[in-house]
């Protein structure tokens, strides 16, 4: 087993919880190596997470955020991860953060890995913390049951060249209509500390079957779960 399970009975509860923990690890690596890094997933789960992390007092200055995935749309398209981290995360005090966007306006991802890859050298690795979320389906970032690109991913390479080692992956989803651009596992375990925050009950059931030992290509969350670089810390309400 390589995680730990923190279960909570209010949305309300965890979000503290989880904010006190994350600005923990910024803070510490501010005073490390002055500076940090923070890998952050969309959706509507964080939004109350990112609203309280935004007023936190932390020299937000010194930290850049990057996202775990994005949808292949513009930033102010309303299914962009950018956009929701925009509106609720990018305000307050974390407004004086420096943002790394996986989207430059291409017409594919693919065509992009390499422009993307590029671009998150800029960010602090290791990441001070990454958050996680999960799909009905077991996804998480863009790493999708099924997908035609969830070795490279994996293994992280680029889509179109697996002999290309990189920190970003392009993606074509079975399930859902936009192309993606996901980071790979190599560089979502880069982290000194990696969270996953799941809300409901139905993910609940789905958490739970993918803690069984099975394949990855079922439950992607798994690659997670059971590997053994580090503990992966599950913050998990049903409300």
């Amino acid at each position: 087993m390589t995680w730990n399970l923190h279960k909570f009975a209010t949305s309300a509860t965890l979000v503290t919880e989880l904010a006190d923990r994350l600005c923990s690890d910024l803070q510490q690596d501010i005073a490390a190596r002055g500076a940090a890094g923070l890998i952050v997933s969309g959706g509507s789960t964080p939004v109350p997470l990112f609203e309280t992390l935004s007023s936190r007092d932390l020299d937000w200055s010194r930290v850049q955020i990057t996202l775990a995935d994005e949808r292949w749309v513009d930033d102010d398209d309303p299914d962009s991860n950018a956009a929701l981290v925009a509106r609720h995360l990018l305000q307050n005090r974390a407004a004086a953060s420096h943002y790394i966007d996986l989207y430059n306006g291409m017409d594919s991802p693919f065509s992009a890995e390499s422009a993307i890859d590029q671009r998150l050298a800029e960010f602090p690795w290791p990441a001070s913390a990454v958050i996680l979320g999960m799909g009905s389906d077991g996804h998480t970032a863009s790493l999708f049951p099924g997908s035609s690109q969830l070795q490279q991913a994996l293994i992280g390479t680029q889509a179109e060249n697996s002999a290309i080692n990189s920190r970003c992956c392009a993606v074509q989803p079975l399930t859902v209509p936009q192309q993606r651009m996901t980071l790979t596992w190599p560089a979502l375990m880069d982290t000194r500390a990696l969270y996953l925050h799941i809300q409901g009950y139905k993910k609940k059931q789905v958490l739970e079957q993918a803690m069984q030992l099975g394949a990855i290509d079922e439950y992607p969350i798994r690659a997670f779960l059971h590997q053994k670089k580090q503990a992966i810390e599950i913050y998990l309400t049903e409300d």
